[in-house]
């Protein structure tokens, strides 16, 4: 009996884990991680509440010039009913001159109001600046977003290349330590012949244990380096994801060609955008404090209804009196101790500073442009000639390990000749790896890296 139950929870386990087995890994294409980093990232969610908040920020400007409704109910105990003192002749003409005052209760114990009040903006020049700078307000907003994201697609980007070359790495080292354990093993078989040294067994047992610590090396790297990814996708740390691109599929010649177009527009750069959106704001800004010396009108209607009794009784059984008030209040400027002249000054001298911040902008761009232009240069100068290395360095290890077998090359010549195919295997992929990162770069400085869908 006891064994049947321990089968029967066995089952039970094994069915469970088949049902739902381990996590499947996602694929992500890197227009897929992109895409998904736009819609999770913190840092973009963040931008888009700032969104949210401009137009809350919006419709609150827009709310000051709609009309203001309000209404207020109000009973009032007169405890202790205040005194005003009067001449004492004033209710006895015979009274003598220098007589007390009078101190004559004014009020009544019980009194209440309830009233309703609406106010209307007429005319603020202010208002209607706040109004045009609505839309330009929203557009700076919108563009901080696109900002973020841009800044997030270079993050992932880079990060999904790191993540590739990393495991290109992992695969050649697995190669690497497979083809070295193979010629181990010959060498182990004609030393127990007596063909060559246990000296040469070692060697090659040497090198594959340097060959796997650095494996274990590169392991660490694909681990951190998914991280990473994961981290700029905004994606859960424990859940796995695959990579479906092939960075060795990636075509220098294409890329070379797509790569080679010079110019350089400063308006596809999204800082660029901002600073012309910072400069329209400015420019209304100082429209807004110059507005300050034009008129303002407004105007209020009251109406309510008040009741003053000894008791409180009263103000529920016996007549409430109506009262209206209309007013219109018109604010004329006139003297300010110049104070929005300074403002003014203060407006213009922002002005200025945005169009300098434009000014240094291009000359950055300009910079940045030119630095990834040659930096790419330089990455596909480096990646055919590693490409190269990679090349010959291969077949050195072809023709040592032949000559080895023959009798006519030694043992460490094979061991050189494989550090040397390793050395050049990592160079060609740092330096594949530098060039897409160039190729980044340069797509940011022209601005072509992100674009809206």
């Amino acid at each position: 009996m006891k064994n049947e139950q321990i089968i029967r929870r066995s089952l039970m386990l094994l069915a469970i884990l088949l049902a739902f087995g381990p996590l499947r890994a996602q694929d992500f294409s890197l227009e897929q991680a992109v895409d998904y980093a736009v819609k999770h990232n913190l840092n973009i969610k963040n931008a888009q509440l700032d969104a949210l908040s401009a137009e809350a920020r919006i419709g609150e400007i827009r709310a000051a010039g709609l009309p203001q409704l309000s209404a207020a109910v109000s009973v009032t105990n007169n405890i202790i009913i205040p005194r005003f003192f009067l001449p004492a002749n004033a209710f006895d003409p015979t009274a003598p001159a220098d007589a007390p005052p009078a101190a004559v209760e004014f009020g009544i114990p019980w009194q209440g109001s309830a009233s309703a009040n609406l106010n209307q903006l007429i005319f603020n020049g202010s208002y209607f600046i706040g109004l045009k700078a609505a839309a330009t307000y929203r557009e700076l907003a919108q563009k901080s977003t696109t900002s973020s994201k841009v800044q997030v697609a270079e993050s992932v980007t880079k990060a999904y290349y790191s993540a590739q070359v990393a495991e290109e790495r992992a695969k050649l080292l697995d190669l690497n330590i497979s083809r070295v354990d193979s010629l181990m093993r010959e060498t182990k078989a004609m030393n127990a012949s007596g063909f060559v040294e246990l000296l040469d067994v070692n060697r090659l047992e040497v090198q594959i244990n340097n060959l796997q610590t650095e494996r274990q090396k590169v392991q660490n790297l694909i681990e951190l380096s998914y991280a990473l990814l994961k981290y700029q996708m905004g994606m859960p740390a424990n859940e796995p994801i695959k990579l479906t691109d092939d960075i060795n599929a990636v075509n220098v010649d294409s890329l070379r060609a797509e790569l080679g177009n010079p110019d350089l527009n400063y308006e596809n750069r999204i800082e660029y955008s901002l600073l012309n959106t910072q400069e329209k704001l400015a420019g209304l800004d100082l429209r807004n404090v110059r507005s300050g010396y034009l008129p303002s009108l407004s105007a209020s209607v009251g109406y309510g209804y008040n009741a003053g009794y000894d008791k409180f009784s009263q103000l529920f059984t016996d007549n409430w009196y109506n009262n209206m008030v209309l007013t219109v209040n018109l604010n004329i400027p006139i003297f300010d101790g110049f104070s929005k002249r300074y403002q003014i000054n203060q407006k213009k001298i922002a002005i200025d500073k945005v169009k300098n911040s434009q000014t240094l902008l291009k000359q950055s761009i300009d910079l940045e442009n030119n630095q990834a232009s040659i930096n790419i240069k330089n990455a596909f100068a480096t990646l055919e000639t590693q490409k190269r290395n990679l090349t010959l360095a291969e077949e050195i290890v072809r023709v040592s390990k032949i000559k080895y077998k023959e009798g006519v090359g030694s043992n460490i010549e094979v061991i050189n000749a494989e550090s040397s195919l390793k050395e050049a295997q990592t160079n060609y992929f740092t330096a594949l790896y530098d060039l897409m990162i160039a190729k980044v770069d340069l797509s940011r400085a022209k601005g072509e890296l992100y674009t809206e869908k």
